[in-house]
């Protein structure tokens, strides 16, 4: 499934907060549903804090700059990068692919109704 984001990147503090503020919710309750996610301004920074250079990080770059990748390929560049990032870079990421799972996850419910 195609994805993108809409709307202008977070700052590192946003996407830092937000991460941390959406982890404390999910981490309170037994099973968080799919709709507690973060933004799209922050799923674009936290794609722009791990672009580079490499395969993965050329997905997150094509994403972070309002482009359009695959859901299956977005989510392996993600935890592909959390193999070498920080405890906050890796759960930042993890909130990456929670969003993404959260869109394909919307995107099965409105098909669901219009059929």
């Amino acid at each position: 499934m195609n994805i993108t984001a809409r709307g202008v990147s977070a700052t590192d503090a946003q996407v830092y907060s937000e991460v941390a503020q959406l982890l404390d919710r999910r981490a309170a309750m037994k099973h968080p549903p799919f709709s507690l996610t973060v933004s799209d301004s922050v799923a674009l920074g936290i794609a722009r804090l791990f672009r580079s250079t490499s395969l993965s990080g050329e997905v997150l770059d094509r994403f972070a700059a309002g482009g359009t990748v695959d859901s299956d390929e977005l989510i392996g560049a993600a935890r592909f990068e959390q193999g070498y990032a920080s405890a906050e870079g890796y759960a930042a990421l993890r909130c990456l692919v929670l969003w993404v799972h959260h869109q394909e996850h919307r995107r099965e419910q409105r098909r669901a109704h219009a059929g």
